[in-house]
């Protein structure tokens, strides 16, 4: 029970040390910062309900929009590794018309990645990563996107924070897919058993990655 407890206060006595940004997109053989909504610093999103949880709090404008085909790698690079346990996830959400014209409101969010947990010994798989792929669903349809990634620290119980970053995509091809989509805010509550679980005492036997279910299209 000390050595529990020694290690959560540890943990809250890095917090203020540990913090990051998702800087870079990677799309396909390619790395961008220009198509990045990048955040103005790394302090995280800790309200649920806050339109910040889009895309973070005043985010700069991206400068470019990137070409991805279905298939290909997406994802983000890191400015530091990912010090603080807690899951991952990736989300497309689909513009209205341009992505650089586009909030994020509205139902139009899907997620299409996530990173969860192993056990005996408990361990969320992200971390220590400083970099988070995955691919486009084969059948997404073409059009302007944000392509959103999220990390939730979990390491204050009851305090969950979120790491975010949003960047502009044109994901090519004829696909046909119709993906049920959520909005952000909406697509969790702060009383999410993923968010509210103390992660050192009792250590969890299981866990499930907030939000919608991954599309794998």
């Amino acid at each position: 029970m000390k050595l529990l407890n020694l290690v959560a206060l540890v943990a809250i006595a890095q917090s203020a040390s540990a913090h990051y940004i998702w800087t870079t997109l990677v799309a396909g053989g390619t790395q961008s910062t220009a198509a990045v909504r990048q955040p103005i610093n790394n302090s995280p999103v800790t309200s649920v309900t806050s339109n910040d949880i889009r895309c973070n709090t005043s985010p700069g404008a991206a400068t470019a929009t990137a070409d991805v085909a279905p298939g290909a790698t997406v994802g983000f690079g890191l400015d530091n590794t990912l010090y603080h346990q807690g899951p991952a996830a990736i989300y497309l959400g689909k513009a209205p018309s341009t992505a650089a014209s586009w909030d994020g409101s509205g139902s139009s969010w899907f997620k299409i990645a996530e990173w969860g947990a192993t056990f005996n010994p408990f361990k969320f798989t992200d971390e220590g990563a400083s970099q988070l792929t995955t691919t486009i669903p084969a059948s997404t349809p073409p059009g302007e996107y944000l392509l959103r990634i999220e990390q939730i620290g979990l390491h204050v119980a009851g305090a969950p924070q979120w790491y975010i970053s949003c960047a502009q995509i044109k994901v090519t091809g004829s696909g046909g897919g119709n993906p049920p989509k959520v909005s952000i805010p909406g697509y969790v509550q702060a009383s999410d058993p993923g968010l509210t679980v103390n992660i050192y005492n009792p250590v969890p036997t299981s866990y499930t990655v907030p939000g919608p279910s991954v599309w794998h299209g």
